[in-house]
């Protein structure tokens, strides 16, 4: 099973640690397409801090995050685990795992990024700043980068094993799964429900998949479709709607109605 996560918005910021070391990454079949995206990133970064902070989309207090992106090749790094922040990896809370959950989170789980493709959590990072909208000046869109890296990457990764979709549709737009893997492809929505109506309320729905990622973790069952990861979210407590299968996938509605 592979579990594939957003990334943070925000980022913790190492203050020791070795440098950035592309080759050291997972999948270094990667290590050119990041090399293109970190180069043109940081270019921008040190040339032109006020073009760069519009295209990061950053407010007037976060144009520090431009002198952040352009220190990136020396900057130092952390696990990818420790780098992520915000409120899915808060209810994820992977330092507190058991040591088994913890074996299990470095085969099982792999976080989309805007600047690296796709990261396993003990990949070695650094802080950085860039959207999966973002589109910058030397090089274009960074999802069509990856829409053109990805594809043998994911298919190597997810093997013959169950692939959980829990991104958001900008970093779902980096790589979608193809026919030949909707059989084993499971996408999951949260939906509050709260008088009789339902929707999706972004803190729920980043509180409640970290902590389904959490209890997969801890729990070791390794579901191979979509129909049995539902019943074992079930059988960990959560309500679970399963949609028919598509060519892509199928999709799973998990509904709670507080946190």
């Amino acid at each position: 099973m592979l579990i594939l996560l957003p990334p943070s918005e925000g980022k913790s910021e190492p203050r020791r640690g070795k440098p950035l070391d592309l080759a050291s990454l997972t999948s270094p079949e990667l290590t050119p397409a990041r090399r293109e995206v970190l180069d043109a990133l940081v270019t921008l970064c040190r040339d032109d801090a006020d073009k760069a902070a519009a295209v990061l989309g950053l407010s007037p207090g976060q144009v520090d995050l431009v002198a952040r992106n352009a220190g990136l090749p020396t900057a130092p790094t952390a696990r990818a685990d420790r780098i992520y922040t915000g409120v899915l990896y808060d209810a994820l809370d992977v330092e507190t795992l058991s040591a088994a959950a913890k074996r299990r989170a470095t085969s099982r789980l792999a976080v989309a990024s805007s600047l690296f493709g796709m990261v396993r959590p003990g990949d070695r990072l650094p802080s950085y700043r860039l959207s999966g909208d973002a589109s910058l000046p030397a090089l274009g869109p960074v999802a069509s980068i990856w829409r053109e890296a990805l594809p043998a990457v994911m298919t190597d990764a997810i093997g013959k094993g169950l692939f959980v979709d829990l991104r958001s549709g900008m970093y779902a737009n980096f790589w979608r799964p193809g026919p030949e893997l909707a059989k084993r492809t499971a996408t999951v929505r949260v939906l509050h429900e709260h008088n009789g109506t339902r929707k999706v309320v972004s803190h729920f729905n980043k509180a409640t998949k970290g902590r389904i990622v959490r209890a997969l973790l801890e729990d070791g069952a390794d579901p191979r479709t979509p129909t049995a990861l539902a019943a074992t979210l079930e059988r960990l407590g959560w309500s679970v709607e399963v949609d028919a299968p598509t060519r892509n996938g199928t999709q799973l509605d998990v509904v709670v109605s507080d946190l």
